[in-house]
């Protein structure tokens, strides 16, 4: 298949399939609490439905000591299931190679736990802070940052203290930023939701609240005009998403997305560069045109954290650098997202951009463009007086 055909056949969108599921009634799939019942949860649900490799056999006996396998009938029924290497399956079943912990790798790769002066919130940068509200999500991605404390089956379990969270911000007028995240906020009722936007939007130094969530990906059916005219109250409220390939993006997500945002609410999306699934800059192009067509702007390419289990999922860093090299000329800057690294160990986002200066030298700077043409760009120079003068004199001259 070549590039283009490639990109042709990931950029049309489709309607999950049902297969799976014949006799559910649409009343029945298309309510997310259904949804969240009937998820593949257990090795016997998950052979009941497909042919599993020895290798993901093994990762499920395993994952129960790691991160809980958990997948939404709508997200299930995107897995190739003739395809060991089908990019949804590598997402979210689990494989034996999570069970190896690589040198480098490490629980807490973010450093987020050293960052917590109250239990479930963290603050890193200055001016805003990382609260977790929940430990659930939908389902659960193999490379999850926070498996330390997601899913109930980790080596840690979250501890989210309420009163003294909110607290600690109310006390620090510094702070003007909160991002929601867990687990998946979107998870949590309606009503709880809105207490916790509400306590939020009264605090005067408050400017903004951000959500983050893979819930109108995995389960776009929770995407229902009563929670959107519920956050349509909290503006400004912006939401990230998480996408990591174009198969992801179904008529059903489009449609909850395009909701989200006639509620007037931005959208972003975070992807993971991850092995075999979207490390390929044709994926990427007809990811980001596809998020673009759903009103969503893509915003971060992450390179993987060094969570315990993932070296068989994270790419060198040459990958993401050639993946924004082949974008940036070649679709509109709207549609290119920054690409960084969290700091091993806390050290926050650090942006990684392919080299475009070629030299800098006083005075100037060479320039290299996507077709690598050079040019030369001169810094500056301050207006010699003389030349000033001669313009004050010309001006004056003219007026008499």
């Amino acid at each position: 298949m070549t590039d283009e055909e490639l990109y042709e056949s990931l950029t049309p969108f489709s309607t999950a399939p049902r297969d799976l599921w014949p006799d559910v009634a649409d009343s029945d799939w298309n309510d997310y609490r259904w949804q969240l019942k009937h998820r593949v949860s257990t090795l016997s649900d998950l052979e009941s439905r497909m042919t599993l490799t020895d290798e993901e056999r093994a990762g499920v006996l395993l994952a129960g000591t790691k991160l809980a396998m958990s997948i939404t009938p709508h997200f299930f029924q995107l897995i190739d299931r003739n395809d060991p290497d089908c990019p949804i399956r590598r997402q979210v079943i689990p494989r034996i190679e999570e069970a190896w912990t690589a040198p480098e790798e490490m629980a807490d790769p973010c450093g987020e736990d050293s960052h917590m002066p109250v239990p479930g919130l963290v603050h890193r940068y200055p001016d805003r802070v990382l609260f977790l509200v929940t430990d659930r999500c939908a389902s659960y991605c193999r490379y999850c940052t926070r498996s330390r404390v997601v899913s109930g089956v980790g080596e840690q379990h979250l501890e989210i203290q309420w009163e003294a969270a909110f607290r600690y911000i109310e006390k620090n007028p510094q702070i003007r930023d909160v991002l929601l995240s867990g687990g998946d906020p979107l998870l949590l009722s309606d009503n709880k939701l809105d207490l916790i936007l509400t306590r939020l939007r009264a605090i005067p130094h408050i400017q903004f609240v951000r959500i983050g969530s893979r819930i109108p990906i995995f389960l776009p059916q929770r995407i229902t005009p009563e929670l959107c005219a519920m956050l349509e109250k909290h503006h400004p409220l912006f939401v990230s998403i998480h996408t990591n390939h174009p198969r992801e993006l179904t008529n059903e997500v489009k449609a909850g997305l395009i909701r989200l945002a006639h509620a007037g609410i931005p959208l972003g999306n975070q992807s993971v560069l991850l092995r075999g699934v979207n490390d390929n800059p044709v994926i990427q192009r007809a990811l980001v045109h596809k998020l673009l067509m759903c009103r969503v702007r893509p915003y971060y390419l992450y390179q993987c954290d060094l969570i315990n289990g993932s070296a068989h999922l994270r790419t060198p860093v040459s990958a993401g650098l050639d993946i924004i090299e082949k974008l940036r000329g070649h679709t509109t800057g709207y549609g290119i997202p920054q690409y960084v690294i969290d700091g091993p160990g806390g050290g926050g986002k650090i942006p990684l951009n392919p080299e475009y200066i070629l030299n800098r030298q006083p005075g100037r700077v060479m320039l290299r463009n996507y077709e690598n043409e050079v040019f030369e760009y001169p810094d500056p120079q301050p207006i010699p007086q003389s030349a000033l003068d001669a313009l004050h004199d010309q001006a004056f001259s003219q007026n008499h």
